[in-house]
């Protein structure tokens, strides 16, 4: 079980380097697969894990072990699926904005195509030409990246804090789970020495009895 345990756990730290490659849409779709098998394999373990605890003599310390595997590889796994979300949003967010753009563009060729086959007016001598009306397509463009530089960033922000909340709610429950075992341990502590003591204040009661009897036989 320890072996199996290893091995998951390189398979997902492995996966995890592999997370950085994604360069496009299909291999974030894979990744994403990915992460749902790496996922099920681990709970699979950690199910495995805590049936083989239950029949050792230190319950808690092999089940806090294994509790811990598990959190460090589903904090491993969560990382690339922030990774691959966080790609197809940019290249939903790109791909959107390379339309927009392309529209631009073929409005402004369509309308060089009217203003050319349209009869032009005859020029009046010395008017001042008049100045083009509409950003023009280099300023779309910068705009354009402008925006999509802002919105990457603004999604690997977004990612970094995302893949930090998940690290410290996994964090916070492992920490309100060993209280309450604590508290539960000592309560069950509690109640045996409560159990003993009574036992014994019996006895007592018990040897006090039959030697106030003894004399009267």
């Amino acid at each position: 079980m320890k072996a199996r345990l290893v091995m998951i756990a390189l398979a997902v730290l492995s996966a995890a380097a592999q997370a950085q490659q994604v360069t496009s849409v299909e291999q974030a779709d894979a990744a994403l697969v990915k992460v749902a098998q790496d996922r099920e394999a681990v709970n699979a373990a950690f199910a495995e894990s805590e049936r083989v605890c239950n029949n050792k003599f230190f319950v808690n310390n092999c089940l806090d072990k294994a509790k811990e595997k598990r959190r460090v590889a589903l904090a491993a796994i969560r990382a690339r699926e922030v990774d691959a979300e966080h790609f197809k949003r940019v290249a939903s967010v790109a791909k959107r904005d390379a339309d927009l753009a392309e529209r631009a563009r073929k409005e402004q060729e369509d309308a060089a195509t009217r203003a050319a086959q349209a009869p032009r007016a005859p020029k009046e001598e010395h008017a001042a030409p008049k100045p083009p009306t509409g950003p023009r397509v280099a300023d779309r463009e910068a705009e354009f990246a402008a925006r999509q530089s802002r919105q990457a960033q603004q999604d690997a922000a977004g990612a970094a804090q995302r893949a930090a909340n998940v690290e410290a709610f996994a964090r916070k429950q492992e920490e309100s789970r060993r209280r309450q075992e604590i508290v539960a341990r000592k309560k069950a502590e509690n109640a045996e020495k409560a159990r003993l003591a009574a036992e014994k204040e019996a006895a007592a009661a018990r040897k006090a009895a039959a030697k106030q009897q003894a004399p009267a036989q």
